[in-house]
């Protein structure tokens, strides 16, 4: 079988999408700040180095490559958005994209394919006046994390240019039991309070994890799909009725509601508290026409975990 090369192998997306893999039958390998070696569904990992900093990589990853999936970044959500923090998030994402790059065209290699993450943030709230879903044709809405995925697609955009098929997958909430979103909302609901950020009526476009890996697997898989294609589910939810489906299926439906007012928000969460409160409805029709099916549809069975 074919050699998938990972970066961001070592996070939540990627520990998933590696088991996925090597269930398969791929030989897996990812790039991370230290060589080394893994282990998964007892397979071995091989681990290669590379500095995004200092913009050096280990040419054996590069040349060993069938397809790239190119996952690597700092967590969006994980820290509160100094300035400083902005800087790591957009860096993070531009200069590892930039070393790939480089790499495809220095290094001799086999790599047909490269699939790059990319996220709805680059989209903005939905329009009142306008109930469309967002669609992959429009534009970056100007703000952070708009001029974020807009600097990070055009950041991985040359891989094309050295004869490599290239996919971004515009990457919604991911929905998974290890990790993110949901593993947080799950803390108070355990204590029986359900939050209800704002108004609770903000749209969440969102994805099962397993749905965003075998989409990632499909794009590999597939030599048609080309160019963006929006990874989320098709029925997007209103962030209280996620929460609901949440906490009935984790048998606390009798939680108390508690109200979280966008103020506090703000001053909890300082800028960030902007996209919990952001109503983002998005089409997945694009990718839905190429054959995909989701697995997970509705969210009443994609929070069962």
């Amino acid at each position: 079988m074919e050699t998938i090369l990972i970066t961001g192998g070592t996070g939540m997306i990627g520990r998933y999408l590696t088991n996925l893999l090597v269930k398969k039958g791929y030989r897996v390998t990812w790039l991370s700040r230290k060589a080394g070696e893994a282990y998964v569904e007892g397979k071995q990992i091989s681990i290669y180095s590379w500095n995004i900093q200092e913009q050096t990589i280990d040419e054996a990853a590069i040349s060993g490559a069938d397809h790239i999936i190119h996952l690597a970044g700092a967590g969006v959500a994980d820290k509160r958005w100094t300035d400083a923090r902005k800087k790591e998030i957009l860096d993070s994402r531009i200069q590892s994209s930039k070393l790939l790059v480089q790499a495809l065209q220095q290094f001799p290699n086999k790599v047909k394919t490269v699939v790059s993450a990319s996220a709805i943030g680059w989209y903005g709230p939905d329009r009142e006046d306008v109930r469309l879903p967002f669609t992959e044709d429009m534009p970056a809405y100007p703000g952070f994390l708009g001029d974020t995925c807009k600097a990070w697609e055009e950041s991985i955009a040359p891989v094309a240019d050295s004869n490599k098929r290239l996919v971004r997958l515009r990457v919604g909430i991911v929905l998974s039991e290890t990790g993110g979103a949901i593993a947080e909302f799950k803390k108070p609901i355990a204590a029986g309070i359900l939050p209800i950020f704002g108004t609770g009526k903000q749209v969440v476009s969102w994805i099962h994890i397993e749905d965003l890996c075998k989409l990632f697997i499909y794009a590999i898989e597939n030599p048609e799909i080309a160019g963006i294609y929006n990874a989320v589910a098709p029925n997007p939810v209103s962030s209280r009725n996620l929460m609901k489906a949440l906490a009935k299926n984790m048998r606390r439906s009798w939680a108390i509601p508690i109200p979280i007012p966008a103020f506090f928000l703000k001053l909890l969460l300082g800028e960030m508290s902007i996209e919990i409160l952001k109503s983002t409805t998005v089409s997945c029709r694009k990718i839905q026409a190429t054959g995909f099916t989701f697995q997970f549809p509705e969210i009443a069975e994609a929070t069962k975990f």
